[in-house]
């Protein structure tokens, strides 16, 4: 690993007008890291990895290279880019190690992220390094958001995130608090009624969109989202069917071949399939087949009935009359993105939205003061590296807003003295 991981630092021009690093939506500066690891200072270069991307050992794994650092490098132009994801790779899983400071002196302010997902974790991260005390709020048992619950093992392993979780969360002092929906029992005004001077909302997309077909209910149906956040609870049989063909698609068909499937198609309403070439082309040489240009009608217990489509003078894609036909299968995921979920934002007071969406400025501030928003929650179902770009923007936002509140006191009842534990245990005894 480590020879070839040189090959490809070794390959790197070291551009002064780095087009690799303009093509990465969080800027890495990608020349210096190579330079750095060609000096022999791993250590440094996963240093300013780490500093400028806290997700860096995940995204190295998950990022759409092609299209970003490696799809720009110069080399790329007449023959193969830098393979910086392999580098990337191989220095921050190996630095990892080196990390283990505790948490910065506190500030005495509190700050709560709402979503462990890659922008709330980034928050919380950036926001530990300035001394907040940081509360992570999720409706998951475990840190990852769709990390962790929508990208299979295969490709983002769970040890990563767990590593991640005690590498930037244990040793800073970021506390975690599972399985804790907020808008439910707890709401954003009982965090600020509790002291926290500021809320990220990074709730995610969990909500499936519907086809709203005949048939959506049926038992052998299921949504992407539900699928791949436990594949080993779902009993898809040999042919499966997955609408749609986005990198959640591939994802899907994918998990369902390591679970058995022996025939796995994918369909789409058009001639384009809108998954990267990266995970489509693995997708393909693990034997997925795909039925482009086909409008899903209605799915039945035996299978779902497809159409040809076309597109109208309208510029609509629609069915073409007569093309109606039933396509066996056992089994049917649909993976036509998702939703958010509109619990949080309609128990709050003051929040504007936009289709479901949480209405924000550029940096990530609400209608309401103290609450800010990114990631998914915002935007729609984007990458890990964009939430991680927009959690960075936001993290300064929230900082810059707190230092001009007034320090918060400790407590409304300053007066009242702290108890003795072991009167307090005795007297507990007595009363039972």
């Amino acid at each position: 690993m480590a020879l070839h991981v040189m090959e490809e630092a070794n390959r790197c021009l070291g551009c002064k007008n780095p087009r690799c690093q303009q093509g990465c939506p969080i800027h890495t500066n990608i020349p210096e890291v190579i330079r750095l690891l060609k000096a022999g200072k791993l250590n440094d270069a996963g240093w300013m990895l780490f500093e400028n991307n806290p997700l860096t050992t995940v995204c190295s794994l998950v990022c759409n290279h092609e299209g970003q650092c490696e799809g720009h490098c110069v080399r790329g132009i007449k023959g193969a880019p830098v393979h910086f994801s392999v580098i990337e790779n191989y220095i921050s899983t190996t630095y990892a190690n080196q990390m283990v400071k505790g948490p910065a002196p506190s500030n005495g302010r509190k700050a709560a992220v709402i979503g462990a997902g890659p922008s709330g974790i980034t928050i919380a991260i950036i926001l530990a390094r300035y001394g907040y005390k940081v509360t992570i709020f999720d409706s998951k048992d475990k840190i990852g958001g769709v990390m962790r619950y929508g990208i299979p093992d295969f490709r983002l392993p769970d040890s990563v995130l767990d590593d991640l979780a005690y590498r930037h969360l244990e040793l800073k002092g970021i506390q975690f608090r599972p399985n804790t929906y907020i808008g439910t029992a707890l709401t954003i005004d009982d965090l600020f009624r509790d002291g926290y001077q500021s809320v990220f909302v990074g709730a995610g997309l969990w909500k499936p969109r519907k086809l709203n077909i005949r048939g959506e209910s049926l038992g052998h149906v299921s949504y992407a989202i539900n699928y791949l956040a436990s594949p080993s609870a779902f009993h898809l049989g040999e042919r499966v069917m997955v609408i749609g063909t986005g990198n959640s698609a591939m994802d899907c068909a994918r998990t369902a071949v390591r679970h058995g499937a022996a025939h796995v198609t994918c369909v789409n309403r058009s001639d384009k399939i809108t998954a990267s070439e990266y995970e489509s082309s693995y997708a393909k040489l693990e034997g997925v087949e795909f039925l482009m240009n086909k409008i899903t009608l209605e799915i039945r217990e035996d299978g779902v009935v497809l159409s040809d489509s076309e597109v109208n003078e309208e510029g609509k894609r629609v069915s073409i009359p007569g093309t109606e036909r039933l396509y066996p299968c056992d089994s049917v995921i649909i993976a036509v993105s998702q939703g958010a979920e509109s619990n949080l934002v309609s128990s709050t007071r003051g929040i504007d939205t936009n289709r479901g969406l949480l209405t924000v400025d550029e940096d990530g501030r609400t209608s309401r003061p103290g609450v800010f928003a990114a990631g998914d929650a915002v935007n729609g179902a984007r990458t890990v590296v964009e939430a991680v770009a927009n959690g960075k923007r936001v993290a300064e936002a929230m900082h810059e807003y707190m230092q001009t509140l007034p320090m918060p006191v400790d407590t409304d009842y300053p007066d009242v003295p702290v108890a003795d534990a072991m009167e307090a245990s005795a007297q507990a005894e007595q009363v039972l």
